[in-house]
């Protein structure tokens, strides 16, 4: 190919929203590529059209073949959840851009954008949506045929998220243009375009949580409360997990979900997975995964079955083996990815040593921290202290990893 490709942006009002220059290149050209959508405003192009079907590397193949005069049309800002910035990766390309459809949906809410939290659901699953947009002013987010605004507001409802109202911004810049504000409630229940965009503005306060939250704040099983990872066992555990904000994080032996939960505070961006036996906990832990504003996917069942079912993961937490430790490390260590984590969480001398020497078969090199806990306790006008059961804290990372 001798010639750059053009890319060009273009708007649902077709011609009237490109530029002279632009309209001037697309009838200059030999070859004009593009969606049905965007092909069908140039009816009277004397060229050859080419529409966009099938996988990206096939049509990158095409155009890189291709010696003609070729302009390519995509929706809006190619660069914005468009083909631009995978096609310019892979060819000679100029990007023109027009206005990107959260641009024009805060234009028509007379809102300012520039700290709104961006995202799509345009394909993509909405797990984990939940903790992503929890406690943001502003969140927008293209939609697709399957994650429609009915189903954002179930999905967010569901969580009990009923802080934000909806714009959803319809047909933007075509002539069955509709743009509306909605409770979610409300919006459940509505039909929209399969052409739209919502945007979630926060109208009333709501709690947000830090790391490290008080063990009360979980639903527990009762009479036997208080069966869950402590306070401060958890925040050891998680920093030595060094989570970042897109890991993938296992949990085993979940029971509450105060692990998992708190790991999707940290890895907002990231996957949370989960498994726990019981199924009373599991109650529990979807009770404590509402109240938090988090989604992760928890199923009930004992490591290590079930675990093949989970992507590879950055980190492991092991809260309890059930018997079944070296079966439980087998897998675990040949899974973590390279240079990730697993910490592990034992009670008694004999765990300890089974999870060192498991490690250690296994090639992983670990570090141990007793942590000897006592929280303060009032007695009459004076102060004791209360003893947590001793916890091992177990670090295991690869030789060939970061050392631990």
């Amino acid at each position: 190919m001798t010639k750059k490709v053009k890319l060009i942006g273009i708007g649902d009002d077709g011609k009237q929203s490109l530029l002279p220059i632009y309209e001037k290149w697309i009838y200059e050209s030999e070859i004009l590529v593009g969606g049905e959508r965007q092909l069908s405003f140039f009816k009277d192009y004397q060229g050859e059209k080419v529409t966009i079907k099938g996988s990206l590397p096939s049509l990158v193949a095409y155009l890189s073949k291709e010696t003609k005069r070729m302009v390519v049309l995509a929706s809006g800002d190619p660069l914005f959840y468009g083909i631009g910035s995978y096609l310019a990766k892979k060819l000679d390309v100029e990007i023109y851009p027009y206005i990107s459809s959260i641009q024009l949906a805060f234009a028509r809410m007379n809102e300012s954008w520039q700290d709104a939290y961006v995202l799509s659901v345009h394909g993509r699953s909405m797990k984990g949506l939940v903790q992503r947009i929890h406690g943001r002013k502003k969140v927008a987010m293209l939609t697709d045929a399957k994650n429609t605004p009915s189903e954002i507001a179930r999905y967010l409802r569901s969580f009990n998220m009923n802080e934000y109202r909806a714009f959803v911004a319809e047909n933007l810049g075509g002539e069955n243009e509709r743009c509306a504000f909605y409770e979610l409630e409300e919006m459940e229940n509505l039909e929209f375009s399969p052409l739209n965009v919502v945007v979630l503005q926060k109208i009333s306060e709501c709690k947000t949580w830090q790391f490290g939250i008080d063990d009360d704040e979980f639903y527990q099983r009762k009479p036997e409360k208080g069966l869950l990872t402590k306070k401060e066992i958890r925040t050891i555990s998680l920093s030595e997990l060094k989570l970042t904000e897109s890991s993938i994080v296992w949990d085993i032996g979940t029971c509450t979900g105060s692990v998992a939960i708190e790991a999707c505070l940290i890895a907002k961006e990231g996957q949370v997975f989960a498994i726990e036996k019981n199924e009373h906990d599991l109650e529990n832990c979807r009770l404590n995964m509402a109240k938090f504003h988090t989604d992760f996917t928890v199923i009930q069942g004992k490591a290590p079955n079930h675990l093949e079912e989970f992507p590879d993961p950055d980190a492991i937490f092991i809260g309890g083996t059930a018997g079944s430790m070296e079966d439980i490390l087998t897998v675990c260590c040949s899974r973590l990815k390279k240079g990730g984590r697993i910490v592990l969480n034992a009670v008694t001398i004999e765990n300890l040593m089974q999870a060192v020497d498991g490690f250690k078969s296994k090639g992983f090199e670990t570090k141990i921290t007793l942590a000897q806990i006592s929280r303060s306790k009032p007695i009459l006008n004076l102060t004791r202290f209360d003893a947590l059961n001793p916890i091992y804290i177990i670090t295991a990372q690869h030789t060939e990893g970061e050392q631990p």
